[in-house]
């Protein structure tokens, strides 16, 4: 139940909306700024050649009709038509380039979070659920591009469009005009006090779609347990009332969004019926013409469409804040394992390893391994066992460098590896994990995933020699098995089999296997230890094993408790010391017998 109730509990909102970030988008922009610039030019082109409209217009219900001029009146029409099919030319050219330009932002935004996210360590990914981040990369990047390309020129280009409107007003009546700009003063302060709303709205329409997609994530996954357990109508209503918060929150969003519409819609209404009552007035004392009123009601109805406009593009604004926030607090995520700047390339490993006074916390204030010191010749195969949870598996993440050690320091071959280039240290290892992780692909892509310029007969030799081959040409298809996404078809120990066959692939200079036959079964385990014995030789190895009966041959077995190394010896050494060793042993052969 405490799953659950993690999923119930909403994230907290961020702080205010901090401007700075739009700064940032630019980077995102202006590698378009030239394509920008001329969709701006001809969107304005357009929309100052269809501000002649009205004034035509005026010219003939106020001179042109009255003087029965025809021909000027056909001129005329002709004018107003070439206007307004010049203003859809530019417009239609404009929103091809920026069809554009949007996907290019969302292709360079999605680029620079997927590489982002490939270096960020374990600790980022221990800590949330895969669904979250999912949804950051997906969803929310989708919902920024247009407002990072349409909606920032829509907003100079509305902006642009009033002045000009205002201008044409002026220069038919400075009376009616200010009539119309009456109700300016009106929208601002229903604009202010809609802004705060919405924001906060929507940033927990984010928030709620974040926890449902991770919920989903989850359940997916684990479709599996869910029916083992039988806990599908447990889950069916944690999802329901999930979605139901996605329901509520949305449509409380949208209940803001909505006002803004009518709200200036309504504004407009009146500033029109306004503009009739004094134009009419005005026209009985003979300061105005009929002609002056239809222009000016005309400009009237186009000041307030991109009032409206920028009021939808706000709208779009502010919806898309939260979701641009999520964008850059995931770029934001420091790279805590990374190459240190004066970082070198390391040498050909030869494979002596050597802890000194390692300290490493996952947790503050909760160290896992305290003051761990021992050296490991090149060529020599170490055992670590001991419980659960004693760090084990800690002590090889470590040696890999997914993650820094908090003090001391981790030497290969004397170099402190927090000094070398993490490509250069990892490409020289193989770790074999207990989770046999399987992409979406064939067979011989997986194992290839090793070293992706093998030979196809340098995987088949390779999964011969850790008895992989067998299962995999019963397959109709063989190596060229489809496998689908985390390896569907196959149990896990033919996951780990191929997993064995890909690590094998890499020659590394040190091998880790952690828990790697967990999920094999005696028999098949037995076929594999020459396997295993041909990977190990030559190479530094180090293996965790709950079966203490595989790891008996190696050179040096330790004893991992209490934050350190409470034993260490051979397998024979340890048994005649009767110490932690031995009683793991006996007890295991027993169970066993």
């Amino acid at each position: 139940m405490a799953r659950r109730n993690t999923y119930r509990e909403d994230e907290v909102l961020e702080t205010p909306f901090d401007y700075h970030h739009l700064l940032r988008a630019f980077v995102y922009i202006k590698k378009y700024l030239g394509k920008m610039i001329f969709a701006f030019a001809l969107s304005a082109i357009g929309g100052i050649t269809a501000l002649f409209g009205p004034k035509i217009t005026q010219i003939a219900l106020d001179e042109a009709i009255p003087d029965g001029n025809v021909r000027r009146l056909f001129m005329l029409v002709a004018m107003l038509c070439g206007c307004f099919i010049l203003s859809i030319i530019f417009t239609t050219i404009r929103s091809r380039i920026m069809i554009n330009v949007s996907q290019n932002i969302i292709y360079d935004i999605r680029k620079d979070l997927f590489e982002h996210l490939q270096k960020l360590p374990f600790q980022y990914y221990d800590d949330r659920p895969h669904g979250k981040i999912l949804i950051r990369v997906v969803n929310y990047v989708n919902s920024v591009s247009d407002m990072l390309s349409n909606g920032l020129i829509n907003v100079v280009l509305e902006i642009m469009n009033l002045v000009f409107i205002v201008i044409f007003m002026f220069c038919v009546d400075v009376k009616l005009s200010l009539v119309v700009l009456a109700g300016v003063p009106i929208l601002a302060v229903f604009m202010f006090w809609i802004k705060n709303k919405q924001r906060r709205a929507w940033q927990q329409v984010s928030n709620k779609n974040s926890n449902l997609n991770a919920y989903l994530q989850e359940n997916i996954v684990g479709a599996r347990i869910t029916q083992m357990f039988a806990r599908e109508e447990e889950n069916a209503e944690t999802f329901a009332e999930l979605s139901d918060r996605c329901r509520k929150t949305w449509f409380k969003a949208v209940m803001y969004s909505n006002l803004v519409w009518p709200g200036i819609d309504n504004i407009s209404v009146w500033v029109r019926a306004a503009v009739f009552i004094v134009g009419l007035y005005f026209m009985g004392i003979g300061e105005v013409s009929l002609g002056v009123i239809v222009a000016i009601t005309s400009y009237a109805a186009r000041f307030w469409q991109p009032i409206m406009n920028l009021g939808n593009i706000f709208n779009n604004f502010i919806n898309n804040i939260a979701y641009l926030e999520r964008i850059f607090e995931t770029l934001d995520e420091p790279v805590t394992v990374d190459d240190a700047e004066d970082a070198t390339e390391m040498a050909p490993i030869k494979g002596d390893v050597t802890f000194e006074n390692v300290t490493f916390a996952y947790e503050e204030g909760k160290d896992v391994l305290k003051n761990v010191s021992f050296t490991v010749k090149a060529g020599e195969s170490v055992a670590l066992v001991g419980p659960t949870g004693a760090g084990k598996s800690t002590i090889v993440n470590l040696i890999s460098r997914f993650y820094n050690v908090n003090q001391g320091r981790v030497l290969i071959d004397g170099q402190d590896i927090s000094k070398v280039t993490l490509h250069s240290l990892r490409s020289q290892m193989g770790i074999m994990l207990q989770d046999s992780f399987i992409f979406s692909g064939t067979i011989e892509d997986n194992i290839r995933y090793g070293k992706l310029d093998a030979t196809t007969e340098e995987i088949i030799k390779s999964s011969k020699t850790v008895c992989a081959d067998d299962f995999i040409t019963r397959f109709q298809d063989g190596y060229q098995t489809e496998v689908k996404e985390r390896g569907s078809l196959l149990s896990q120990g033919q996951k780990q089999l191929i997993s064995f066959a890909r690590t094998l692939l890499s020659d590394p200079a040190i091998l880790v296997l952690d828990e790697a036959t967990s999920s094999i079964d005696v028999q098949t385990e037995k076929a594999l230890q020459q396997g295993i014995d041909a990977m190990c030789e030559g190479r530094t190895s180090f293996i965790i094993a709950h079966r203490l009966s595989t790891i008996k041959n190696c050179d040096k077995i330790m004893y991992i408790d209490q934050g350190g190394i409470v034993e260490c010896g051979s397998h024979a050494e340890l048994l005649a010391k009767k110490g932690y060793y031995y009683k793991l042993y006996t007890a295991q052969m027993d169970d066993i017998a």
